[in-house]
């Protein structure tokens, strides 16, 4: 689904040319994308870090709230949003960031897996990632069995047992899409009956191929080279029982990894980034945007327009430094 080559590692940066950048933006879904968009064409050297194009955005196969569009795809939009950037000379590096260091008294320094660049200001929109279930054989068994994207992984399991587990629509959702592929279908849940949209409940328990299993919790996965088997244990009675799955997928909601970051800005009780208005952050010359950030909303309209306003603050902030005039609108046509 990615618009990028990644069978051996990350894509060459043949585009970028040069390590020093006035704003380097991390993340490449829809804050990310429209910060480039908008500190591009004001005329900043832009490059943008990220692993992949869209983030959760390209699990979506119809997005019907996003204005301009009656619908759309999450891979269409993003790619869209990719191009326009683009149109206006913003960089990319297919790459992670795996360091950022302050430099006195303006810059900064980061540091990925194949590289290292400097800038005058950091955008940080790389959004929020599936949380782990932090069982014992999960790590060993992530892409031989255990997944965090139904959409994406889905189709390798055809005709095969699976199950899922996790609380709520995102698991209900999953489990929708999986049934119609699958063999056999468990649905793991730590309560009585499982909680969610109630039609959706009723579709799945009238599936033939589907199993809920209720008052359970995963314990510990095991297996080979691949998983084989799912450890159960019942929440009430401690009991375990063993769950034979060719696969699990896992959808426990999403969780803001911001330990790259924790030295550099202030984070709230769950490890989002505390921004402002103008999505400035606790450190001068770091913004922050879309779903790492502590905005209520996480919806990909609203990460476009936290991206568009931290970008035109880290604008601000250049000019600034250099003695220039601030922005106060953007109703220019052309730049």
């Amino acid at each position: 689904m990615l618009p990028r080559d990644y069978a051996k590692g990350y894509p060459q940066t043949g585009a970028v040319t040069s390590n020093l950048h006035d704003v380097i933006i991390i993340g490449g879904a829809a804050a990310g994308l429209a910060a480039a968009l908008y500190t591009s064409r004001q005329g900043l050297k832009t490059l943008v870090i990220t692993k992949d194009i869209g983030g959760q955005a390209i699990l979506t196969d119809r997005i019907e709230n996003y204005p301009g569009f009656e619908h759309i795809g999450g891979f269409d939009l993003m790619t869209k949003l990719e191009a326009q950037a683009k149109l206006y000379s913003a960089e990319f590096a297919y790459d992670e960031v795996t360091q950022i260091a302050a430099e006195e008294p303006t810059c900064f320094q980061l540091k990925t897996y194949s590289s290292e660049y400097r800038a005058c200001t950091i955008i940080l929109a790389f959004g929020k990632t599936p949380r782990d279930l932090g069982v014992p054989g999960e790590n060993e068994f992530k892409s031989k069995g255990v997944s965090y994207c139904a959409v994406c992984d889905g189709p390798f399991f055809k005709g095969k047992t699976v199950a899922v587990t996790g609380a709520g629509d995102p698991a209900l959702d999953a489990a929708i899409y999986l049934k119609s592929l699958v063999s056999k279908l468990y649905v793991i849940h730590r309560t009585e009956r499982m909680m969610g949209d109630e039609e959706t409940l009723n579709l799945l328990h009238r599936s033939p191929n589907v199993e809920f299993v209720g008052n359970s919790r995963v314990k510990s996965l095991k297996g080979s080279d691949r998983l084989a088997n799912i450890i159960l244990e019942d929440v009430n009675t401690k009991r375990e029982r063993e769950l034979a799955a060719d696969g699990l997928f896992v959808e426990m909601g999403y969780v803001a990894k911001t330990e790259l970051v924790k030295d550099l800005v202030q984070l709230n009780g769950i490890k989002e980034i505390i921004t402002d208005k103008e999505g400035k952050t606790s450190h001068p010359g770091i913004f922050a945007a879309g779903d790492v950030t502590d905005t209520p909303y996480k919806q990909a309209i609203i990460s476009a327009g936290q991206g568009s306003a931290a970008a035109l603050s880290a604008y601000n902030y250049i000019q600034r430094l250099k003695g220039g005039p601030a922005l106060k609108v953007d109703w220019k046509a052309n730049h």
